[in-house]
């Protein structure tokens, strides 16, 4: 009997599946990673493919012999995935960078003069900082509390904008709570007021299917490293007018098509059009071969297949924090909210880098605490929550006179099995209700077990 296409398959290979850590205890146990948001484990099939192309490595658009030109091919046909992956339109490019917040900086550099940014204060820090700091005039606006807060919200704030060019930079899904953002709405309301629209879609594309064309957005950012894909590459993808007119973003070769010497002494240079202008030095040719290979895979496997089996964890997994009366679960728009497998919790009575330290080093189980570099947003989730104190494991820094605040955040994606989503809610209800097995220290700026204090309980 042949699989539909929302059927809930098994998990995707990943390296690092069968991975044993120790426990506090000396035990070991198969390590639970739930910390995708931050870096997802490397398909194994992207891994197969960069190693069988690893002995045929050679230089990129620089050499005559075999090797520089099976490399050159692959990476510009890596290009064409990506651009097939995204499904781009007619005249759009693709720029290898180094992750996200590397394309967003790219982007704000070219970005003309007399631009005004908006941004809403939720966004990562690497969509939220750019644009002031390449000097652009930047509109930051509140945290909206509903899908269409969030339209009514840029809407005004674009009527009210003065003349000249605009941008609008937005998330396709939070990497604190998960939550998808009305992009295409938005999209709308941009261009209907003539602002231009770039997404970060490192927490998107890990886990839906993008289309450049139907969301209508200008540009789009992510990650290799949040997409299965290791090795330190990024994309940035869209139109090619305002980047064919910028000033490279590094200045180099590759990036040139002629430089002379001039009769005064200096220098002129003819920069390219496309991307190699803003891709100078050395490619990352297996970086880019990497998220090229986790695109086929992803799509091959099926993204409706994809996405219901991720709502399916995602449905257990806030059913059985639901159960727990001391967890509190972070939402902007409502605990009903659509979501992909990303959320971000505090346990009442725990400081959130205590309750990690535990469940590492009880269960084997990687989260992540914090503030998840997204400050502005989870300062305003958490509004007045206590944050208990800790004996080891302090919170992310706090602005002069405000209180220190984390959170804990645990995200999984095609490669988390079932079991990982059950064996975290098990450890959540049992430290909620027995407590820690182990005293915990501060051991350089690490929270690491202490003592036992119950050698009666058995931890995983």
């Amino acid at each position: 009997m042949s699989l539909l296409p929302t059927e809930v398959r098994a998990p995707l290979a990943v390296l690092g599946r069968d991975v044993q850590v120790p426990l506090a205890d000396g035990a070991k146990v198969e390590y639970a990673a739930l910390d995708y948001a931050a870096s997802s484990p490397a398909l194994q099939r992207v891994w197969d493919d960069v190693a069988a192309y690893a002995p045929y490595y050679g230089s990129v658009h620089r050499g005559a012999g075999y090797l520089s030109q099976l490399s050159t091919d692959l990476f510009e046909q890596s290009r064409r995935t990506v651009a097939g992956f995204l499904d781009l339109r007619e005249g759009d490019q693709v720029v290898f960078t180094r992750a996200t917040t590397d394309s967003l900086n790219l982007l704000a550099g070219a970005v003309p003069a007399g631009t005004r940014v908006f941004a809403f204060e939720t966004e990562h820090h690497a969509s939220l900082l750019p644009w002031a700091h390449a000097g652009l005039a930047v509109t930051y606006l509140r945290a909206p509390r509903s899908r269409a807060e969030a339209v009514a919200a840029l809407d005004a704030a674009l009527a009210a904008a003065p003349e000249g060019p605009k941008l609008l930079c937005v998330t396709g899904a939070s990497n604190v709570t998960g939550e998808l953002w009305p992009v295409a709405e938005l999209t709308r309301t941009a261009h209907r007021h003539g602002a231009r629209v770039v997404l970060d879609a490192a927490q998107l594309a890990p886990h839906h299917r993008v289309s450049v064309r139907e969301l209508d957005v200008d540009w789009i950012a992510f990650s290799g490293h949040k997409i299965y894909a290791p090795f330190g590459a990024g994309v940035l993808a869209g139109r090619a007018d305002w980047l064919d007119a910028a000033d490279p973003y590094l200045a180099g070769g590759g990036a040139t098509r002629t430089v002379a010497r001039e009769a005064d002494g200096s220098v002129a240079v003819q920069w390219h059009t496309g991307p190699a202008r803003h891709e100078a030095g050395s490619p990352n040719v297996i970086g880019a071969y990497a998220i090229a290979s986790a695109c086929r895979a992803l799509t091959e496997a099926g993204w409706d297949a994809l996405e219901a089996r991720e709502q399916q964890l995602v449905a257990r997994l806030t059913a059985g924090l639901a159960e727990i009366p001391q967890v509190k679960v972070l939402n902007l728009f409502g605990a009903g909210s659509a979501r992909v497998g990303v959320l971000s919790f505090v346990v009442e009575g725990w400081n959130s880098s205590h309750f990690s330290a535990a469940l590492s080093a009880e269960y084997g189980i990687g989260v992540r605490d914090g503030l998840f570099c997204a400050h502005p947003l989870v300062r305003t989730l958490l509004g007045d929550e206590d944050v208990a104190p800790s004996e080891c494991g302090a919170p992310e820094p706090s602005l002069p006179g405000e209180r220190s605040l984390n959170a804990i955040r645990v995200s999984f994606g095609a490669g988390t099995p079932d079991e990982h989503v059950e064996r975290f809610l098990t450890a959540v209800r049992e430290l909620v209700t027995d407590g820690a097995a182990w005293t915990y220290r501060n051991e350089g700026g690490r929270c690491v077990a202490a003592v036992q204090v119950d050698r009666g309980r058995r931890a995983g």
